[in-house]
């Protein structure tokens, strides 16, 4: 099997609409819909631009020097070397535009990440898996194939040529972990935070070669979590860790208010929970439980269209990559 990746780049704007490839259960599809589409996507993108000068303070007197591009980045994988590709991953790439200077700074890519395969694993395998069983297990090898499919993809020509440094992805917390403040801070990251335990995802995100720590930013109210190869405090600059947490912070307000949009900011010790009530709603309208049923229709299609019809050739790539 000889794999190749195609890139294509879609801006992320007031205009955007998703393409028919875009996972429906993605962050930025999924307020590109109904009728207030314009309002929702200009609202979450001021919410970025005002984040990222809210961190970015200095030679920034009036708060208004930058401001944020997004691209959706959309990888598809011809597997077979026929022509026939597959919507293997999805994530962003915000531009940084410096209005003093006139510079466009790259921000790192990564940001959200949407995965079909994911969608499978955890909407369509891993329920069947433990269906019947007395207790909650995961299959020996859950994770295994989107990783390899991940990492291939991070060390192709395709994502060389496009990008300069390797992806940084930012998610939410976890709501059934705490989370312990520690003595370490870092001036636009924050203030760090340690887990009680180790999660599924992050060990999904393992296989995927992921390292995760946990940073809760300057004037914000939770931890992010922050998955990323090498060394995340030192081999970025400021600025690109503003763009990708002025983003992902935007868009976990949205999503996740309960959490991200509290009216009190994590403690010492914290244990997230969206049943949390007291928390603010941004100006931006979206429907979690559509999001819930979307994955589990999405991760059936990666089923239908990837998993079963080319599985021997998958097992037997996923072989030869693991040795």
């Amino acid at each position: 099997m000889t794999e190749t990746f195609t890139i294509k780049g879609l801006r992320f704007d007031e205009t955007y609409a998703p393409a028919d490839s875009t996972r429906l259960t993605t962050n930025f599809a999924n307020l590109a819909r109904g009728e207030r589409r314009q309002e929702n996507l200009a609202n979450a993108l001021k919410m970025i631009d005002n984040r990222f000068n809210d961190l970015a303070r200095w030679d920034n007197p009036k708060g208004d020097r930058y401001g944020v591009e997004l691209d959706i980045i959309s990888v598809e994988m011809d597997v077979d070397g026929s022509g026939e590709t597959f919507p293997a991953i999805e994530i962003l790439k915000p531009t940084i535009l410096d209005r003093k200077t006139g510079a466009r700074i790259d921000g790192l890519v990564g940001n959200n990440f949407s995965s079909y395969v994911r969608d499978y694993d955890f909407s369509v395998r891993l329920p069947e898996h433990n269906k019947g069983r007395d207790g909650f297990s995961v299959p020996e090898d859950f994770g295994e194939l989107h990783g390899r499919i991940f990492k291939d993809f991070v060390a192709s020509e395709a994502f060389r040529t496009h990008f300069h440094k390797p992806p940084v992805i930012c998610l939410s917390v976890s709501d059934n972990k705490t989370y312990q403040r520690t003595a370490n801070s870092h001036p636009v990251l924050g203030v760090e935070y340690t887990p009680n335990e180790s999660s599924l995802t992050e060990r999904y995100f393992q296989k995927m070669g992921l390292q995760v720590r946990y940073f809760m930013p300057p004037r914000s109210v939770a931890p992010l979590a922050f998955f990323f190869f090498g060394d995340l405090l030192n081999d970025y600059s400021n600025l690109e860790l503003i763009g990708t947490i002025s983003t992902m912070e935007a868009f976990q307000k949205i999503y996740r208010p309960e959490i991200y949009n509290a009216n009190s900011v994590a403690g010492e010790s914290y244990r997230p929970s969206l049943k949390h009530q007291d928390y603010s709603l941004t100006r931006v309208t979206y429907d979690r439980e559509e999001r819930s049923r979307l994955a589990i229709e999405q991760g059936k299609y990666a089923e239908e269209h990837f998993i079963k019809p080319r599985r021997a050739m998958l097992d037997a790539w996923s072989a030869k990559v693991a040795v």
